[in-house]
């Protein structure tokens, strides 16, 4: 059995005064490898919330070009359905599907065909003015010629006068240029060009162009007249075919006729 006794109560007291600094500094270690191991710890969860974000951001950024894109193409459509409802004709909706990877050749697929009745020689618009027409018909698609394509031509006529001209394509999207236009016509820049209806294959009054220059040189016979085309041929995606019902009429009174036959 132990004696406690006072007698050396003040000797320890002074002995653990003098203990406390040494077991300060045997307890520096462990401290620091706590803190070690939450600072990495701590850098680690940060970092791992760091990607998260950044994943988060990106979902969200998506989303939000999503939704523009969707804002974007409501209007484009609202545009068109204001394009349709200046037509006389019959219209069909179509949407570019694909673009000819050769870049001499302006054209473009939609996803319509034969079984919505669509047929060679087809005008085909967009929101803005007349784009081309079709050269090729599948059941479920069909190909579009562009009139910017060089080996295309339209009749047209100056809105403002009725001067009457052929717009071919240049090869230029953003270009067409009309052919044996008299040094004296009547042609302004800023002039509206649209389709003659001469030739029946575009009915009469379709947009085609916007003259952007005309140069006159007086020793040549005919002036030089660059239009910009009105149809956006290079970021329209949905399109209108316009059915020309005198067009249909005629075929179809001759198909009557050919099967009385």
């Amino acid at each position: 059995m132990g004696i406690y006794t006072p007698w050396l109560k003040q000797v320890r007291q002074q002995l653990n005064f003098l203990t406390v600094p040494f077991y300060q500094v045997t307890d520096i270690p462990r401290r620091i490898g706590e803190w070690g191991n939450t600072a990495f710890s701590s850098e680690k969860d940060l970092r791992a919330e760091n990607e998260r974000l950044k994943i988060e951001v990106l979902i969200y950024q998506r989303k939000q070009q999503q939704m523009a894109a969707l804002a974007a193409e409501n209007v484009r459509l609202r545009q068109l359905l204001n394009g349709k409802d200046m037509l006389q004709d019959r219209v069909l909706i179509a949407e570019l599907i694909g673009v000819s990877p050769n870049p001499l050749s302006h054209i473009v697929v939609i996803n319509r065909g034969s079984r919505e009745g669509v047929y060679e020689g087809q005008p085909v618009l967009d929101a803005f003015g007349l784009m081309g027409q079709i050269i090729e018909v599948d059941e479920n698609t069909s190909r579009v010629l562009l009139i910017s394509d060089s080996t295309h031509a339209i009749p047209v006529q100056v809105n403002r006068n009725g001067v009457r001209a052929i717009a071919e394509g240049t090869g230029d999207l953003n270009r067409l240029s009309l052919r044996h236009v008299s040094i004296n016509a009547d042609i302004r820049e800023g002039d509206v060009l649209v389709s003659s209806g001469l030739g029946e294959r575009f009915p009469v009054g379709y947009p085609v162009a916007e003259v952007e220059q005309v140069v006159r040189n007086s020793g040549q016979a005919f002036a030089r007249v660059i239009a910009r085309p009105m149809a956006r041929l290079d970021r329209s995606r949905h399109v209108l075919l316009v059915f020309d019902t005198h067009t249909q009429i005629n075929e179809h009174g001759a198909s009557s006729k050919a099967a009385d036959q």
